[in-house]
């Protein structure tokens, strides 16, 4: 088991912000912060990043040594956090992804030129394969920024390979360069809007998906890795952005997803360890992407981005304690299975033609063709795999499955009592025929009988 690694980094000061500090650093991992009545916090975190602290000693720390997991199959998921013009984008992405100067690059270009690094300097790897995706979360729908014709992408749940995105865009890259322009034309379709402390503030989620596989020379077998970014965006207050219409509207979702992942991290970090508490990942779709990452097979890195002004104390105060409390989480990550190329794809078409086909054919024996229809919606493995995007749809899911199956025992036992009925008819008939046929029978007889009788008396 392992915990988060939460950082927290102040960004200068801007030229609105009150030119107070809120924040007097002890050392690079503890400061004290002083709220707005004054009121004075002691916090200890895996790192702190004050004001003068540069790009590449952010990912140094914090995003490195995920990525280096990463393309060793161990999942990882990197997020940024904090109120809405707080540094987040700017320490996601730096000022641009292309042509920017070496100093300012973002986590995402350098984790980019990382990863292909890191590929290319390994001896043991024949060949790899890099695919990338991207999507926002928008409005609750989680659209795919590489393909806008996309804009509902349904999520869903797989038991060897965790939370998936169906149908999204995954295109292969095979260096940073192509990367990079794949990023930025995604980026280009992502919903940014201006308020009073953002002129370009972002209005959605954004997750940057790779997956890297890799073929050893070494032993010739398979190893897959993924690694996910996500740029959350800010918390909101409509008194400070001036928000209004639309983009009142954006910034309540916003703060509703945000709200839900604090309720996930709650529920993780609360309660007996040896007791299961409920987890409400499904109340959002942000918590549903990041369901692996949240105490699940990943790595995990959090950096609360802040204001250093007393004037955003409340809103810095509030990221602190959401980092604060994320910190104590605890995940398991591992090595994804590793397979030989051969037994990967028998495995994958034993589970697809087989294993299937096998539940099918049992089913068929005893259920309808309409049925059968209705379960090969449901079942995609053995067992039942199925994962809607909300609560709401699971009980509709279930309720319609509950209505077809006693819809169809009904109509079942309806066939069985006329099938009863029928043979009942037909047994009183039956009955009544031999009746007839035996007494007519038994008429003719009597005279024969009785003569019979009166000869073997008189006779003897």
């Amino acid at each position: 088991m392992s915990n988060v690694t939460v950082c927290a980094r102040f960004r200068p000061l801007s030229s609105k912000e009150i030119r107070d500090l809120c924040v007097r650093g002890i050392d690079p991992e503890t400061f004290v912060f002083q709220d707005d009545k004054e009121d004075e916090f002691t916090f200890s975190l895996d790192r702190v990043f004050y004001e003068d602290s540069c790009q590449a000693a952010v990912y140094d720390f914090l995003a490195l040594p995920i990525m280096i997991d990463a393309v060793n199959a161990i999942n990882g998921t990197i997020i940024t956090y904090g109120q809405t013009g707080a540094g987040k984008t700017y320490s996601m992405e730096g000022p641009g992804l292309q042509d920017c100067d070496e100093h300012k690059k973002g986590l995402l270009p350098r984790v980019v030129d990382g990863m292909f690094d890191q590929i290319s300097s390994s001896k043991d790897i024949a060949s790899f394969t890099v695919k990338l995706s991207m999507v926002e979360i928008y409005m609750e729908k989680v659209r795919d920024l590489l393909d806008l014709s996309k804009g509902n992408i349904q999520i869903k749940e797989n038991k060897t390979q965790g939370i998936l995105l169906s149908g999204v865009t995954e295109v292969p890259v095979s260096d940073s360069a192509e990367a990079l322009h794949y990023l930025s034309t995604g980026l280009a379709n992502r919903a940014v809007g201006e308020t009073q402390m953002n002129i370009s503030s972002s209005r959605s989620h954004c997750a940057y998906l790779f997956t890297i596989q890799q073929d050893s020379d070494k032993d010739k077998r398979t190893k897959t890795g993924k690694l996910i970014l996500v740029d959350l965006a800010g918390s909101e207050k409509a008194d400070k952005t001036g928000a209004e219409g639309k983009v009142l509207e954006e910034a309540k979702t916003i703060n509703k997803s945000l709200s839900a992942l604090g309720n996930v991290i709650n529920a993780l970090t609360s309660g007996s360890p040896s007791k299961a508490n409920h987890i409400p990942y499904r109340d959002s779709k942000l918590t549903r992407i990041l369901q692996d990452a949240l105490g699940g097979n990943s790595r995990m890195a959090l950096l609360c981005c802040c204001s250093p002004s007393t004037s955003n104390a409340s809103e810095t105060l509030s990221t602190l304690r959401f980092g604060m409390r994320a910190k104590h989480i605890k995940a398991s990550p591992r090595a994804s299975e590793v397979k030989s190329a051969k037994t990967q794809e028998e495995s994958s078409s034993i589970t697809k033609d087989e294993k299937c086909g096998r539940i099918l054919e049992k089913m068929k024996e005893r259920m309808s063709n309409e049925d059968i229809k209705m379960l090969e919606e449901v079942f995609i493995q053995e067992g039942i795999i199925f994962s809607p995007d909300s609560i709401e749809e699971v009980e509709t899911a279930y309720e319609d499955v509950a209505s077809k199956t006693i819809k169809s025992l009904q109509q079942t036992v309806e066939e069985l009592l006329l099938k009863i009925k029928k043979l009942e008819t037909d047994n009183k008939g039956i009955q009544e025929q031999a009746l007839r046929n035996y007494v007519p029978d038994l008429v003719g007889k009597m005279p024969r009988f009785i003569s019979s009788w009166y000869a073997s008396f008189f006779t003897s």
